[in-house]
Order: C-alpha cells, then sequence, then structure tokens
C-alpha cells in the first residue's frame, strides 16, 4: 500500500453505504480497513444482483479491505473487537444512536483503550431530537433535507427524488475527509476525538450555497424564488445535449453560436442578473434554436465560440467517451463471485504517494483467521470461536 494514509488501521463497524463507502475511499489512499460484519454478512452482500456473497453495490463499497465476521451479540465477539481496537488508529460506526453503547463498543470503552482513537459515529439525524432515533435511508433524507423540493418538478409542482443516493455519498465524502483531519489534528496533537457526522447535516450543508440561496439573508425569505427553472438539458434533432452561459462573454458566444445576435440588446438578457431572472425564457427559446440541429452540429459550433457544451451521455456511453479513456477513469479487476468488473480509481492524484483501489472486496470473513492469529490467538482457540460459530 503506497497511499497517503499507508501505515493507518480503521476498524469499520458500518454497515450498507455511508460508512463503508467513507472507509473505501480511505482503504483507497492507502489505509488497513477492517471490515468488520455480523456471521451472517452487510445486508448489501445480496443486494441488486448479488451473487455468491457479493453484489456490485458491495464490491464498489468495500473493496481493498479485510472482512472479519464476529456475532456481536456474543461477549466473546465483542471482547475479539475490542482486542483489534487496541491496534487501529480509526473506529467508524453507523448504528442508531444509543446501539453502540448497548453493545459495549462506544467512544468511551474504546477511548480507554486505546487513548488516541479517532471514533467516528455516523447517523441519520444525530443524537438528539423527534428523528434521532429513526430507521432512515437516502429518501428519508433527501425529503427533510430540502433536496426533493429543489427537484420539484417545474410543471406540476410535484417533489421529486434524484435517481442516485446522493445523500449516503455526501455523507460518506464528508466522513472521510473529517476522519483525514482528525488524523492530522492527532498527528499534531497526539489526541484522538470522537467525530459525529449525520447525514441530514452533511446534506444541508452541501445543498446550502445555491439551494438556500434564497434563505441566506435573514428577513428576506419572502422573496425566495421557488426553483422551477428547466433543466439545462436540450433536445438536439438526433439527441440531447447541455450548454451554459454565466458570464456575458459566455452569453454573447451562445448567442452567436445560435445565430441570434438580437439577443444581445435584449434587456431581459443583457446582464447576468437578467438571465438569472429571466430564466426560464431564456433556456425555452434556446432550445427552441437547439431543437434544429443535431447534436454534433451544435457541440462544434458551440466550441467555436467557447461556450461551455458536452453531450448528454448514456451510462453505457460514458465508458467509451474520449474524455474518460484520456483520463484513465475505468479500470478493471477480477472480483469473486462477479468475474471481470469495473471500477472508477480514486479520483483524487497524488504525486508522491498515489492512491490506488488495494484490491477486490473481501468474502465474507475471508480474513477472520488472518486477523485473529495477528492479535496472538493459537489456531485452536481460533477453532474453538468457529465451532461456537462467534466467528465465521
Amino acid at each position: 500500500m503506497s497511499g497517503p494514509l499507508s501505515g493507518f488501521r480503521i476498524l469499520d463497524l458500518s454497515a450498507v453505504l455511508s460508512g463503508p463507502l467513507a472507509t473505501m475511499f480511505l482503504c483507497d489512499q492507502g489505509a488497513e480497513v477492517i471490515k468488520v460484519e455480523p456471521t451472517h454478512g452487510d445486508i448489501v452482500r445480496q443486494m441488486g444482483g448479488g451473487r455468491s456473497g457479493f453484489s456490485p453495490s458491495f464490491l464498489s463499497a468495500n473493496r481493498g479491505k479485510k472482512s472479519i465476521a464476529v456475532d456481536l451479540k456474543s461477549n466473546e465477539g465483542v471482547d475479539l473487537v475490542k482486542e483489534i481496537a487496541r491496534t487501529a488508529d480509526v473506529f467508524v460506526q453507523n448504528f442508531r444512536p444509543g446501539a453502540i453503547e448497548r453493545m459495549g463498543l462506544g467512544y468511551d470503552v474504546i477511548s480507554a483503550i486505546k487513548a488516541d482513537i479517532v471514533y467516528c459515529s455516523i447517523s441519520g439525524f444525530g443524537e438528539q431530537g423527534p428523528y434521532a432515533h429513526k430507521r432512515v435511508y437516502d429518501p428519508v433524507i433527501q425529503a427533510l433535507s430540502g433536496l426533493a423540493d429543489i427537484q420539484r418538478d417545474r410543471e406540476t409542482g410535484r417533489p421529486a427524488m434524484i435517481r442516485a443516493v446522493i445523500p449516503d455519498k455526501t455523507t460518506a465524502i464528508t466522513s472521510a475527509q473529517a476522519i483525514t483531519a482528525a488524523l492530522l489534528a492527532r498527528e499534531r496533537t497526539g489526541k484522538g476525538q470522537h467525530v459525529k457526522l449525520a447525514m441530514i447535516d452533511a446534506m444541508i450543508a452541501l445543498i446550502w450555497a445555491e439551494g438556500m440561496a434564497g434563505y441566506t439573508v435573514v428577513g428576506d425569505e419572502d422573496k425566495a424564488a421557488p426553483q422551477r427553472a428547466p433543466d439545462l438539458v436540450y433536445q438536439t434533432a438526433d439527441g440531447y445535449i447541455t450548454a451554459g452561459a454565466v458570464s456575458n462573454v459566455e452569453w454573447e458566444g451562445l448567442c452567436r453560436a445560435l445565430d441570434r445576435e438580437e439577443w444581445l440588446n435584449d434587456e431581459r438578457f443583457n446582464t447576468p442578473n437578467g438571465r438569472v431572472r429571466n430564466v426560464t425564457e431564456r433556456i425555452k427559446i434556446t432550445a427552441a434554436v437547439i431543437a434544429t440541429q443535431t447534436s454534433e452540429y451544435w457541440l462544434k459550433k458551440l466550441d467555436e465560440y467557447s461556450v461551455p457544451c458536452a453531450p448528454v451521455l448514456s451510462r453505457k456511453e460514458l465508458l467509451s467517451h474520449e474524455q474518460i479513456l484520456a483520463n484513465q477513469l475505468i479500470v478493471e479487476m477480477d472480483q469473486q463471485g462477479l468475474g471481470r468488473v469495473r471500477q472508477a480509481r480514486p479520483a483524487a492524484k497524488f504525486s508522491v504517494t498515489p492512491a490506488n483501489i488495494q484490491g477486490p472486496a473481501p468474502g465474507l470473513g475471508e480474513h477472520t483467521r488472518e486477523l485473529l492469529a495477528d492479535l496472538g490467538i493459537k489456531d485452536r482457540d481460533i477453532d474453538k470461536l468457529y465451532a461456537s460459530k462467534i466467528i465465521a
């Protein structure tokens, strides 16, 4: 492992997506991640076309990790996790508030075992308030955070969900950054700490800059305009493209590319503020022109005038798009249970300590014996643990 986090050990008790994806980012950057699963496995192993204990979603959130399967309802299983925690730099869990404490693995317990541990707790809503103990999945956060309101249909006013688990992923990225920041603080001070992340907090923080712009100035809430502007997706004669013009230079380029120079003197559109205020009408008249020619025709014209633009690709098309290929973004590897698979490489490139996918996702309990042996537990005692079904 050569990444910037090489040498750090992360004990990951999280399941489903927000926690596992956070630790996967850290694993790609060189950390050793030990995934602690129940003896029946993380539920995501069987979701979305899973077979032989693997699914594409499980692979994408757990690649490169080591798996130990432990019955955390047993005292012996909890004790094993405590022993591994003594060797860890980071402890991650995303149980509902109170559950990890009842299990006997709360921050107070783990920090008493390893004083400088960075302990990250991920929850849906935090530890207080009427929603604190509710079950939560991504759509619940989309609904509560205002994200579904931002996606509201401009014609019917019906709120809509984004068809990707954005709150889960946003929480994962926020958690990974926070864990790294806490490790940096520990390097400087020698002290660990408890990092707490709520999905609702991460999501609202993400959408705030533009999604809550109308509610940023206290007292101006009544002036907030609904998010009803049409999407910047234009239908052409043979497909779809996107194009945007924010600055005056870009607007001038768009008008010239579309052969509509009269728009340059239109008082509705000749300032950035006017173009925002009259966004629906601006997009409608632009769409009417773009519909008259092919995607290739418009993309070439828009490029000539330096207007930001791109084709709207299908997910299949992006795999072979020239820019994706130039970035060498998609890599292939073998995954037990699935065969040859694709993954997106780590997005950040490090000039000295390169990040890399550390390997495929582990089988359930694949590294149980290895990790327990590293703790000094003898083979015959490990065999007894297997026989009693405390480990798998």
